[in-house]
């Protein structure tokens, strides 16, 4: 998979050479590029926002230097036919772990996150007609910008890629992979500081270990997140 992922801070994406997506980089099943959105910006001071047209507080990023950014992705060597641009937004759909199993399947992914107020509007429409653009969330929050949210998205994606978790299986026990929060893990020594390890855990008969973890899977996401519980028993019942 190739990123590019453009920014006017794009040494906020050095993290995303650190451990595993690092190291999936250096093995060749994966390509991050980072992109310094001034450089698109051809003024004395290289400014890449201006005032809102309309009034009220704060700036809004110019759609040029976006405009020229992304149509140098588009022009590079790898670039993919229809590369797929996502906006981290508060405004947009929520990110959630279906749609990072979807984008680990694309080949070629484009982060653009903005600064100040947001990225002029007509960026999104100007980009439509050359990439499939996704405006996306990571919660109901506002942060001071969209990298953070990047490395959030680019995280949750890359590991997905075939390769790039070492056990793939534990992909299909983690949090959300089955509509369910994860259960309780433990590890040695069984006794903590008074605290035991649950004792089916340590019987060695697997099936009544998998029992005891969907129910705590089930225990732990009705308790915690019942809206995904809500969710999960109306897609069950579907299934029935």
């Amino acid at each position: 998979m190739r990123i590019d992922a453009l920014s006017i801070f794009p040494e906020f994406f050095e993290v995303l050479d650190l451990s595993l997506i690092g190291k999936a980089q250096r093995d060749g099943l994966l390509q991050i590029n980072r992109v310094q959105l001034r450089d698109y910006a051809f003024d004395r001071h290289r400014t890449v926002d201006d005032t809102p047209t309309g009034g009220g507080a704060g700036m809004v990023m110019k759609p040029e230097p976006w405009a020229l950014a992304l149509e140098d992705v588009l022009a590079s060597e790898g670039s993919a036919a229809r590369p797929t641009l996502i906006i981290p937004t508060p405004s947009g759909e929520v990110f959630t772990q279906a749609a990072a199993q979807e984008l680990a399947e694309h080949q070629h992914l484009v982060f653009a996150p903005g600064r100040f107020e947001g990225i002029d509007e007509r960026v999104t429409d100007w980009a439509a007609e050359r990439f499939e653009v996704r405006r996306l969330s990571i919660g109901d929050y506002v942060l001071n910008g969209g990298e953070v949210a990047v490395v959030v998205m680019v995280e949750a994606i890359t590991r997905l890629i075939p390769g790039v978790i070492g056990n793939e299986e534990s992909l299909a026990e983690e949090s959300h992979s089955d509509g369910l929060l994860e259960y309780p893990v433990y590890t040695k020594p069984a006794q903590w500081r008074g605290r035991s390890v649950p004792e089916v855990l340590l019987s060695g008969d697997h099936a009544k270990i998998a029992a005891w973890r969907q129910e705590q899977q089930r225990q732990r996401t009705r308790q915690v997140r019942p809206d995904l519980w809500d969710a999960w028993l109306e897609n069950h019942s579907a299934d029935q």
